[in-house]
């Protein structure tokens, strides 16, 4: 098994840390356009090897897709943070142009992987990886509701003072302030949430939730990575060891929820083949109000990329 990590940043490098420690490939690749960066940081890892007890071996290489080849899992932490000045559509078509770039040199040699997309906007970026690589929406997948359900598991063992390991919940909708918590799936042990915590409560932790990104960047002055890293190697793991896991990754809707052609997150199994399957779970008609909400809000971000498609077509 090989994974590949293009991008050898604070999450890219973080992925591919927690890939190699899990032995989750017989090889990582990193790849970075910066020289020196990707060839660095898994020097550095794969000196741990014997410290930490692993064998997955990691190599960096400096824009040289062809170390990619025949890669079964990319995973894509490709772009630019968003910075003072710039909007929205600026940051769209700026990772867009990036994220674009990264899949044709991706698939030219991997025609077979399959692809998890870390880069923000995460859905609208999955999307332009869709659009780019023409690849089944099985194979293309956002990393943002394992991300975003650790976040706020996190937060509830806080609360009750217990190991996060019991706290299962699930998240669904778009990475930002428009994702969906839903309370009512969420357990502990297998004990409703709602049974241990008061209602208000679990409305500020949602909250906390659907801030997270925003409350780390206050912190730090830059965006996550211990978190976002292990989020995409989980789903990496669960697909080159065809696991079966259900996570909520980013995916593309044709029917499911009532949804058509919107790129937002849902439970899914993932297994050797990608997205085995897509679950649908019963939703009362606020959770489904807040669900076509967020969805209506990437579905304006994918709007966007579609009018930048369409110039860069005609020029």
């Amino acid at each position: 098994m090989k994974i590949s990590v293009i991008g050898a940043g604070n999450v890219g490098a973080s992925c591919a840390d927690v890939l190699a420690h899990k032995d989750a490939a017989h090889e990582v690749i990193m790849v970075d356009i910066k020289p020196g960066l990707a060839e660095g940081k898994a020097l550095d890892i794969w000196q741990s090897a014997p410290i930490d007890r692993f064998n997955a071996k990691t190599t960096g290489y400096t824009n040289d897709y062809q170390a990619t080849a025949n890669s079964n899992v990319v995973v894509i932490t490709s772009g630019l943070p968003r910075k003072p000045g710039m909007s929205r559509d600026d940051l769209i078509e700026t990772n867009a142009t990036i994220v674009k770039s990264v899949t044709e040199q991706v698939i030219q040699y991997s025609p077979c992987a399959i692809l998890i997309v870390v880069s923000n906007p995460l859905d609208v970026m999955t999307y332009q990886a869709y659009l780019t690589s023409n690849f089944p929406r099985t194979r293309v997948m956002g990393m943002a509701g394992i991300l975003d359900t650790g976040r706020y598991r996190a937060f509830i063992a806080d609360e009750l003072n217990v190991s996060p390991k019991d706290v299962q919940a699930v998240l669904m909708g778009g990475h930002g302030d428009t994702m969906v918590p839903l309370p009512r799936y969420t357990t502990v042990s297998g004990i409703p949430l709602k049974e241990l915590i008061a209602e208000e409560k679990i409305n500020a932790i949602v909250e906390r939730t659907r801030n997270g990104g925003g409350e780390l960047v206050k912190l730090m002055g830059t965006s996550a990575w211990y978190a976002p890293g292990s989020a995409a190697a989980r789903m990496a793991e669960a697909i080159t060891g065809n696991e079966k896991r259900v996570f909520p990754c980013c995916v593309k809707l044709e029917g499911e929820y009532g949804l058509e052609n919107v790129f937002v997150g849902v439970p899914v199994i993932l297994g050797k083949n990608g997205i085995e399957k897509i679950l649908e779970l019963q939703l009362t008609d606020k959770e489904r109000q807040l669900l076509y909400a967020s969805a209506a809000s990437v579905k304006e971000m994918m709007d966007v990329l579609d009018r930048i498609e369409i110039k860069n077509r005609q020029s």
